[in-house]
């Protein structure tokens, strides 16, 4: 009942999303809404995982020197992966949430140098903070509710002088006497003084014209010189006459007039009180953040003057009130029950007892990606859909809590530990390739994704039209060979798109490559040709057309004067069917359909292509033979070419085209003159 019953002030677990770590709440404000559902006000903490790497590397400089300044003991590198789990940056950060959105509690505490690291690994739902983020800004400050401990800020007490002894430190230097109670004048004597500066007080705002606009009324006035200001003033002034009443009241009203003495509650304007208000209710009594967000034209000092004399007005009692009322008008207390609902990313196993692989959509011989251990009560998908990865439930709780896995993996961007299975792969694979000089490193051995870490995803993706090269490992060409029945490579060859999960290969290949030891497998290296050898070839075969030198004039076909100058005739390529003579198919080897655009119709508008999209290929023009070799070629043909590109084409020989004869010049009639005929009638 106890842990179910949630209070203002716990740090709660709230979960938004299913496969999502559990969000890290502090109750501000328990409300009631209108339908008469629960929401929670509440104080965002952030993980390290929600900041940005620059931030993240801030983060481990301070601890790295909270470790030398408080003399911690040495961890491991678990240790250090787990600790970054612990540890929270605090918010200023409001939001409301549904309170059935709570999933337990938690405890937050603020860092301190006589803390032991360690213990924070040792409790359950423990967690700590140092620094303050800013979601706004994207900046991470040091908290300034800090113990300070230590020589900076404690006095270093000297030791009691012996009696008899002279005290020979100038009592000038170390403090200054503003009061001597045993001075002459009696208790009535110094009231009357002070009564009398009140009155020079009163005066000196009736005649100052700021005064008089503030305070216009003459109570205002009298309020305000009764104030402590004057008072001190008052007070001073008989000390430095040597308390000599008269010579007191002469300094009280000099030549030029009444002293005004003026605190901080009468320098400050109505508009500057309401944002220092608006401050306080935001920040509370972090006068830092007050001056630099709201009030940066006044000091420090002022600020913390000001806070202390706003503490005597009606408006702070008023405050007070107002705040007394709401807080007995809200919730106290809420009871969440349990939640008990499955989880969506649960993996339901189908026909299979339960701890045994083989969960329903997933391949069998997958580990915990966090424990890498095989048998458990429950499974949990976890990661990208396309790695099948999952959870074991410890390791499943522990990620929904703390938002990453026990051991460092490369799916978060860490080097994973190398466990005895990696260990004896890699000892093999060294005994049947003695002559190779470099051992597989722990990113090859596992064959996932080359996207090891944070910065190597964020470059592939800033420049993602960047040529990359996917090469296989040692150990990999090894694991194809001895999972062959599993890995299937004609039928994945065939599948490019389906996924395959390259971590079941390895877990099997561990098993057997034991067994196969004795036997080494025989890897043939391909022989594949230089680069440069292949474009010269193609070069040879397929000549670049030679460039048209300037001023020479381009051929005008005569006959495409009396054409239609159309956009279709003049743009686009000459049609399938005027060539073949067929039937209409268009580019891709389908018929054509009444929805679809064919070669004929007209281009409204051409693609222009990007030269920064494109790579640096190797451009091969189309010659006179090679044209004439695709005319002669027959639609089916064509598509069997374009399936089989490595398979070469055999085609008739291309007969030569006839020159055109020129016609038999014209043999005039005898009868016919080259006079003019006339008619007469």
């Amino acid at each position: 009942m106890a842990a179910n019953m949630y209070r203002v002030g716990d740090y709660v677990y709230f979960e938004n999303s299913s496969s999502n770590p559990y969000l890290i709440r502090r109750i501000e404000e328990l409300n009631k809404t209108a339908n008469g559902n629960v929401e929670a006000k509440v104080v965002c903490l952030f993980r390290r995982r929600d900041i940005s790497g620059s931030l993240n590397s801030l983060a481990d400089s301070n601890a790295r020197e909270f470790e030398e300044e408080s003399k911690q003991p040495s961890m491991s590198e678990q240790q250090r992966h787990q600790m970054k789990h612990r540890e929270l940056f605090l918010s200023r950060q409001f939001e409301s949430l549904p309170a059935t959105h709570i999933r337990g509690k938690c405890s937050v505490t603020l860092l301190n140098e006589t803390d032991v690291l360690n213990q924070y690994l040792e409790k359950e739902d423990c967690f700590f903070y140092s620094l303050v983020f800013d979601p706004v800004q994207k900046t991470l400050l040091a908290d300034q509710g800090e113990i300070r401990v230590g020589s900076k800020y404690q006095a270093d007490i000297p030791d009691r002088l012996a009696e008899g002894e002279i005290d020979i430190r100038s009592q000038q230097k170390l403090e200054i006497k503003v009061w001597d109670p045993d001075n002459p004048l009696t208790d009535r004597q110094i009231d009357q003084f002070l009564v009398v500066a009140r009155a020079v007080g009163t005066f000196a705002r009736a005649l100052d014209c700021s005064s008089s606009i503030r305070q216009p009324s003459l109570h205002m006035s009298a309020a305000a010189a009764s104030r402590d200001i004057t008072l001190f003033h008052a007070m001073d002034t008989l000390q430095r006459s040597g308390y000599d009443l008269a010579k007191a009241m002469s300094t009280l009203v000099p030549q030029g007039g009444p002293v005004l003495c003026r605190d901080e509650m009468e320098e400050w304007s109505a508009s500057e009180a309401m944002l220092f208000e608006e401050a306080l209710e935001k920040y509370g009594k972090d006068f830092n953040d007050i001056r630099q967000d709201f009030l940066p034209w006044k000091s420090l000092a002022s600020i913390v003057q000001f806070y202390y004399m706003w503490k005597t007005t009606d408006r702070y009692i008023q405050q007070k009130r107002l705040k007394a009322a709401e807080a007995d008008s809200k919730l106290k207390q809420v009871y969440i029950p349990t939640y008990t609902k499955p989880n969506p990313n649960q993996i339901i196993s189908v026909g299979n007892k339960p701890g045994v692989n083989g969960a329903s959509g997933f391949q069998k011989g997958l580990t915990c990606e966090s424990c890498h251990t095989t048998q458990s009560a429950q499974w949990y998908a976890w990661g990208p859909p396309n790695m099948q990865c999952r959870l074991c439930a410890s390791c499943w709780i522990y990620w929904k809590k703390y938002g990453g896995l026990k051991t460092p993996t490369q799916i978060e961007g860490a080097a994973r530990g190398t466990p005895e299975s990696t260990v004896l792969l890699e000892e093999l694979v060294n005994k049947w390739e003695p002559h190779s000089r470099n051992h597989i490193s722990r990113p090859e051995s596992h064959s996932l994704s080359p996207y090891t870490s944070g910065a190597n995803r964020a470059k592939l993706l800033a420049k993602n039209r960047q040529t990359f090269l996917l090469q296989t490992t040692k150990l990999t060409r090894i694991a194809r060979r001895m999972c062959r029945d599993i890995l299937q490579p004609h039928r994945a060859a065939r599948r490019p798109y389906a996924p395959i999960n390259a971590n079941a290969i390895k877990a099997e290949c561990a098993v057997r490559l034991p067994k196969a030891a004795k036997t080494p497998l025989k890897i043939r290296p391909a022989k594949r040709p230089l680069l440069s050898v292949i474009i010269k070839e193609l070069a040879l075969q397929a000549p670049l057309k030679p460039k048209t030198p300037r001023g020479t004039k381009t051929p005008i076909n005569r006959n495409q004067m009396n054409q239609n100058r159309g956009l279709s005739t003049i743009l686009t390529k000459r049609p399938f069917e005027n060539v073949a003579g067929g039937l209409p198919f268009s580019a891709n080897g389908r018929p054509l359909v009444p929805g679809m655009r064919s070669s004929t119709q007209p281009l409204v508008k051409r693609q222009k292509l990007n030269p920064g999209d494109a790579p640096n290929p190797v451009v091969f023009v189309a010659t006179k033979e090679t044209r004439l070799l695709r005319k002669a070629l027959t639609h089916l043909e064509m598509r069997r070419a374009a399936r089989r590109p490595s398979v070469p084409v055999r085609t008739k020989q291309v007969l030569p085209t006839r020159p055109l004869q020129p016609p038999p010049p014209l043999v005039a009639h005898p009868a016919s003159t080259t006079e003019p005929i006339v008619l007469e009638d």
